[in-house]
């Protein structure tokens, strides 16, 4: 009982750090499971583990065949979340060099990979190309700690990201199909009745996963599942059918599971958000458990295995020339420049999939009697950490190397997606400003990608904005919903991460009317509120610009605003085009000549009254 509380308290904790640290969590999780397993010998009084789950004996925390059965468990519902989160859709929009990273870059770490595992440990073909299979995928789960801080260009961030999302479930797959051919083909050797075992296992998988999917998501819609059922149920469906494919056509499970959850995920299911949210959290513990589990089951054999200057020519070849000629082949032609493409190169970190089905497939193997399936498991975890360290350390340095480091961060995060919002990034978009809006409301989020306007569908208080590598280059925050709360919760949790060049947020109605204390983040002006601004863009829905003479003549146009409930001072325009946000104190602008322009929302200027102010300046 101490042990698996231990090891549920020591996988949150590791959780807790990687936060802390903006690690991947892979990492802590898999230096505990180390800590307490293989290098615990060297230190205890017997020589034995501190956990010890035992695979193949009668003592542990796992007698028997129990420790298979929860890591296959555990993977199945891993794997399934993973399917949930592959769209067709993004695979149509997210651009031909995504979709070649997961194609031609897949093939290339596949074939190279194996053929290097072979030659190198003269391991069968078969292991190799399951070992090649299970290093393919790199996952969102470590490339997101690890880029998370780092200020990137956001076509290099989305590459990144959606190569990770992408290229999960797919090379789960390829590692699966694998494994099921070495299993049916006896250690390798190629026969009919081998090849009519692995189109059964296709034909159980593919149906099983295509069909309660279909069915789950009947069941859902027509609402014969109460709410409060939903999560529960589901999961119990993804056990079911992993364990009847299974038992159909064996080692059909995981393959039935990833087409369970690919389905469900482009259909239209309600209430798919809170499935994801709760199949999220259940991953979360299950990985803690489970890679304290893989790693403390590894020997100090198994280490000894891999000790030795094979291990770093191959972690070399793979890091250094398979994974860049992956990606050079896939961006041949695109937009991207040779240092995002070296930069591309160099972030590739395997994760918790990769770890995860090689501990289960490489044990399995072993029981076998599979020839150099003790090689698999040391193998991908030995790419899995040094990956992991190496881009976690180095990632940022090299961004400054080869040049895709921003120094400044230019890009602005509105929060809500109001009519005000939108007439304020369509001008920005217009000006070639990276801008995304951010809100709950769907209505108001399609409005804004009908604009054109890049929109995020989210709700502010959760996590999942600042785990968004595709924001990195947001450097200004603008505050902008209806609900002041909202707004100062914004600035305060986000404005070190989206605001190092500024924060700023509606003011609301109490500090408009006391414009001595008003707060040095509101924005545009001390005298106009939400209800203000929505008001005047109702009257006058555009966005104009003036041409100012000198100081003088921009803060008498300011006075003339503060009068003027229908304008709005927006932004001071600079000689060169530069923006800058105007905030309530929007005298603190100084310097200002000729060629400087106020860009303003709301009705026209009156020239005659211009005219005025710049003769009295």
């Amino acid at each position: 009982m101490i042990e698996l509380a231990g090891i549920i308290i020591l996988g949150i904790i590791a959780q807790w750090v990687a936060w802390k640290l903006k690690l991947p969590a892979i990492l802590p999780l898999i230096l505990i499971g180390l800590l307490v397993g293989p290098i615990a010998t060297l230190f205890t009084e017997d020589g034995s583990k501190l956990i010890e789950p035992i695979w193949n004996g009668e003592k542990g925390l796992f007698p028997g065949e129990s420790l298979y059965y929860f890591v296959s468990l555990a993977i199945s519902i891993i794997l399934f979340e993973g399917g949930l989160t592959l769209k067709r859709s993004e695979i149509k929009n997210v651009g031909p060099v995504i979709s070649k990273l997961i194609t031609i870059g897949s093939l290339v770490t596949f074939l190279g990979a194996g053929m290097a595992a072979h030659y190198i440990f003269e391991l069968s073909w078969q292991v190799s190309f399951l070992f090649s299979g299970l290093i393919i995928v790199t996952g969102p789960t470590v490339i997101t700690p690890i880029l998370r801080n780092i200020p990137l260009k956001k076509d290099i961030s989305t590459v990144l990201k959606w190569e990770g999302i992408l290229i999960d479930p797919i090379g789960a797959l390829v590692a699966v199909l694998v494994y099921e051919f070495i299993s049916v083909g006896g250690g390798g050797d190629f026969t009919l009745t081998a090849l009519m075992e692995f189109c059964k296992i296709l034909l159980f998988g593919t149906t099983f996963g295509f069909t309660f999917a279909h069915a789950l998501t009947a069941a859902v819609k027509r609402n014969f599942i109460p709410h409060y059922l939903l999560n529960v149920v589901s999961l119990s469906v993804v056990l079911l059918v992993f364990v009847m494919s299974d038992a159909l056509a064996h080692e059909s499970g995981l393959l039935a599971v990833v087409v369970m959850g690919m389905v469900m995920g482009n259909t239209d299911l309600p209430n798919i958000k809170e499935l994801l949210y709760f199949k999220e959290s259940l991953s979360v513990l299950l990985i803690s458990i489970l890679f304290i589990l893989l790693a403390a089951n590894i020997n100090v054999s198994d280490l000894e295995l891999i000790y030795n200057w094979n291990t770093l020519t191959l972690f070399a070849i793979i890091v250094f020339i398979i994974r860049p000629l992956g990606v050079f082949l896939s961006t041949k032609g695109s937009s991207l420049h040779l240092k995002e493409k070296l930069f591309i190169s160099w972030v590739g970190p395997r994760g918790i999939v990769a770890a995860g089905i090689a501990s289960l497939f490489g044990s399995k193997l072993l029981s076998k009697g599979v020839v150099g399936a003790e090689y698999i498991t040391p193998l991908v975890f030995m790419i899995v950490l040094g990956t992991v360290l190496l881009n976690a350390t180095t990632a940022r340095i090299f961004a400054k190397m080869v040049g895709v480091f921003l120094k400044q961060s230019e890009g602005i995060l509105i929060i809500g997606a109001s009519k005000i919002s939108r007439l304020i990034a369509n001008y920005l978009k217009q000006h070639n400003r990276h801008v995304v809006l951010i809100d709950n409301n769907q209505t108001n989020i399609e409005k804004t990608e009908k604009l054109g306007i890049e929109a995020i569908n989210a709700n502010i208080y959760s996590d999942s904005l600042t785990d968004n590598i595709e924001l990195n280059d947001m450097g200004y925050l603008m505050a902008l919903t209806a609900n002041s709360d909202i707004n100062k919760f914004a600035i305060n949790k986000f404005k070190k991460q989206f605001g190092e060049n500024g924060a700023f947020r509606l003011v609301n109605a109490d500090e408009m009317n006391d414009p001595e204390n008003n707060p040095k983040e509101g924005l545009f002006s001390h005298t106009d509120d939400f209800i203000k601004l929505m008001e005047a863009a109702r009257k006058y829905p555009a966005i104009h610009e003036i041409k100012i003479k000198d100081q003088n003549h921009y803060e008498g146009l300011i006075e003339i605003t503060k009068a003027d409930e229908n304008i709005i001072p927006v932004f001071l325009k600079f000689p060169d085009g530069d923006l800058q946000i105007i905030s309530s104190f929007s005298k603190s602008f100084t310097g200002i000549t000729e060629g400087f322009e106020l860009v303003y929302l709301g009705k026209m200027f009156d020239l005659d009254k211009s005219a005025e102010v710049m003769n009295k300046a």
